[in-house]
């Protein structure tokens, strides 16, 4: 305690410039501990969401009392969103079950609706009709998953559930239907996260707790040379880092309080959550104000270790030993990883991410970026021993001999910016895997409404939604089945009102249309309509303006349209393409539906959804092949990785920042000396640069190498149709460009034009 005690009192009254730099420390880590904090609660908003959505699911079945409550539930969408309605007719026998966020279930012709729903009615009062009765509450929160979501309980008869409803039981399951994140994306999620963030956050938090370590381990010498022990000086050292890490601990957790407090009631795009969901768990509070102490312990200690195991050579400014070469053993480990799994895709017989390939391939990718960290002194040391030795400019030789003197001094300010180029590989891998398994295989979308819901004004306005680039209608012939003889199938025929223009939109090719002729539909890969006899005739009933009723026969023509499909489109239905100039003025089908076309883009996707609910909120829509909560999902995968790569950015540039800083204040006394010596100011501002650009070079290369390396073994075990991604190339080697000129930038500041001798002083 006591050598602890004499630690702080070094720290508070060895002056302004050391505070100062106290200061730094625990600000930089208190910006980590805010985006470990925030990583680690990511699972638990999840969790809470899923949990809510869990409980209030209705526990029903087909047998019960006769007089027991019924209920039937509805999930539908509203634009982009899903809008849920839970229709409940209560009975005077069986359990008296209440959902959370209701005191009581709504009696017939009362409406419970959820604050969201409550907002839709008011700025779209035609929603009304999805929701029969009047407002009689609003749902609490611990009956919603998430603050927006359109959720809804609706009081009926028990006439109207005769028929569809089912006996209510209870509410509650263990698991939700609809989880926010699938289990097996979550996975890959997790994966991004922890390599986006988890990586540099470490290197962040060593650098933070390593700042002003020249001068400090000076300090630490000069006590140990006075007869202080070994331990009692380490101790000595960790009073500063230790009382830093803690101070910026408690800074991050204040920090992420307020940060949970303003993103919860702002909210990210497809996610909100409600304060309560984002609490500071236990766990978490362990982990920051615990783990972070414990990082800045290992690396002081470590730092420490010359000056207390000979204290003589440190206050002599000795010349540090060589970086040891076994650091590169993890390197080499990850790279065999990573690279035998790159090696199975090459073969033709790619590796699963099946059992312990999973494990695998995370420990490849954390070998490399560690490994790729802990090499970089030793790939410094040698590069600017090789420079020095060859090279005849002075600028060369006076940067790279201060490298190969203090190999560490330069690459603690490029670590973190090499390190994120290398995690940006595999962020692009974890991109480009969720894309393939979310995004559907074709690049037009579908979207069908039932046409006896749509008025011509609302048609005539889906046509024009943004993002629709084509429209038709997929009616069904007419089948009289008092006319059917017994045992007798009576076939039907489905056709496609459209023009020439509007199928190519909707299908990958389409060969021999003509505008104005009625033509077979044939797609060689499927065998709808191929049992079709040329000349039979098929009647389709129509309803003119004025309700009447008519018949249009079409005869099956000769006449083909060889086309070929998108998996999952609803033009794949029909065997034939009618022109619009077929039908009858102001005729429309009775049995029909009206089709939409546009891009598969999930942004895309939802824009029209949500053009669709403008102009007709009750439609029915069903986005032909894609589910709606999948397409909720898609918003909140993508909004996580956005943080995460938000967070691994601003890690990075942050500790970019704390290491120039600090770096320029720890060599302003070498500059000085070199400048009074004779050298001009612009030579030693190319040294400065030289002295971080060309590590920095060597490190971004190996990064960008490793990193692909890393992203292809992540690609080859997914299974996806994608392993090698040459498309992202262009994209890091921008990146790795404008890193190199932001390293250069920092590095200037080192040298002024202000000379002090007063910095070469002796101690």
């Amino acid at each position: 305690m006591r050598e602890f005690l004499l630690g702080l009192r070094l720290l508070f009254g060895a002056g302004r410039g050391n505070r100062i730099r106290f200061l730094l420390m625990a600000a930089g880590g208190s910006i980590g501990v805010c985006c470990l904090a925030l990583v680690l609660t990511v699972p638990a908003i999840l969790d809470a969401h899923d949990g809510r959505a869990a409980a209030r699911q209705p526990v029903s079945s087909a047998e019960g009392p006769a007089d027991g409550t019924l209920v039937l539930q509805r999930d539908d969408a509203y634009g982009s969103r899903s809008f849920t309605r839970v229709f409940v007719a209560q009975g005077t026998g069986g359990p008296r079950a209440v959902p959370p966020g209701l005191s009581e279930l709504p009696s017939p012709g009362e409406v419970f609706v959820s604050p969201a729903v409550r907002d839709l009615l008011r700025s779209a009062p035609a929603a009304k009709a999805l929701l029969p009765g009047h407002e009689a509450g609003v749902i609490g929160p611990s009956g919603l998953a998430h603050p927006d979501e359109l959720y809804a309980y609706v009081g009926t008869d028990r006439a109207e559930l005769a028929r569809e409803g089912r006996t209510l039981k209870g509410f509650g399951y263990g698991y939700a239907s609809f989880p926010a994140v699938e289990p097996s994306t979550l996975t890959d999620v997790r994966f991004a996260l922890a390599t986006l963030v988890l990586l540099p956050l470490g290197i962040f938090l060593s650098v933070c707790a390593r700042l002003s370590a020249a001068s400090r381990m000076r300090r630490l010498a000069a006590l140990r040379l006075l007869g202080l022990s070994i331990k009692g000086t380490q101790r000595v050292n960790a009073a500063e880092t230790v009382v830093a890490a803690v101070l910026g601990a408690v800074l991050g957790l204040g920090e992420y309080w307020l940060l949970n407090q303003v993103m919860s009631r702002a909210g990210l795009p497809g996610l909100r959550w409600y304060p309560g969901d984002g609490a500071l768990s236990v766990t978490t509070i362990a982990v920051c104000l615990v783990g972070c102490p414990v990082l800045a312990w290992l690396v002081s200690r470590k730092s420490a270790r010359d000056a207390t195991a000979n204290p003589l050579a440190v206050r002599r400014t000795v010349v540090p030993r060589a970086p040891s070469k076994w650091v590169g053993l993890l390197l080499l480990s990850g790279l065999g990883i990573v690279c035998g799994f790159c090696a199975t895709g090459l073969v033709g017989h790619p590796a699963s991410s099946l059992g312990v390939n999973a494990l695998l391939v995370v420990a490849g990718v954390a070998l490399t970026g560690i490994g790729l960290v802990l090499t970089l002194p030793l790939l410094s040391y040698a590069l600017a021993r090789r420079v020095a030795r060859t090279t005849r400019s002075l600028t060369l030789n006076l940067a790279m001999r201060r490298n190969e003197a203090e190999p560490g001094s330069a690459m603690r300010v490029v670590t973190s910016l090499v390190l994120l180029v290398y995690v940006a590989s595999p962020a692009q891998g974890v991109l480009i895997q969720l894309e393939q398994v979310t995004r559907p295989s074709g690049t037009v979308q579908d979207y069908s409404l039932p046409l006896a819901g749509l008025g011509i004004r609302e048609q005539r306005d889906l046509e024009e939604v943004p993002g629709v680039r084509a429209h038709g209608l997929l009616m069904n012939s007419w089948v009289d089945l008092d006319a059917s003889q017994p045992g007798v199938i009576m076939s039907s025929v489905t056709a496609l009102v459209a023009t020439c223009a509007d199928l190519r939109r909707m299908t990958v090719r389409a060969e021999g249309c003509v505008d104005g002729r009625a033509l077979r539909l044939v797609d060689p890969n499927s065998s709808v309509g191929s049992d079709m006899e040329t000349g039979k005739s098929f009647p389709f009933r129509l309803r003119d303006g004025g309700g009447r009723d008519k018949r249009l026969n079409i005869a099956v023509p000769a006449g083909r349209i060889v086309y070929s499909g998108y998996s999952g489109s609803a033009v794949g239905s029909a065997e034939l393409l009618v022109p619009p100039s077929a039908l009858p003025a102001g005729a429309r089908p009775r049995d029909a539906k009206f089709l939409l076309a546009g891009s598969s883009d999930p942004g895309k996707v939802r824009a029209v959804l949500d053009g669709i609910a403008a102009v007709a909120p009750i439609a029915e829509t069903e986005p032909v092949g894609l589910n709606v909560q999948g397409l909720e999902q898609i918003t909140v995968v993508e909004t996580l990785l956005a943080l995460g790569m938000i967070m691994g950015l601003v890690i990075g540039v942050a500790a970019f920042l704390v290491s120039v800083t600090d770096r320029a204040v720890e060599r302003r006394a070498q500059v000085t000396a070199v400048t009074l010596i004779g050298a001009r100011a612009r030579t030693m501002r190319a040294v400065q640069c030289a002295q971080v650009v060309l590590p920095l070079a060597l490190g971004l290369v190996l990064a960008l190498v490793a990193g692909k390396l890393a992203e292809s073994s992540y690609l080859i075990t997914g299974g996806g149709a994608i392993r090698w991604d040459v498309a992202g190339v262009p994209l890091l080697v921008l990146a790795a460009a404008g890193v190199v000129g932001m390293a250069a930038l920092g590095s200037l500041p080192l040298a002024g034009r202000r000379i002090d001798p007063e910095l070469i002083r002796r101690d």
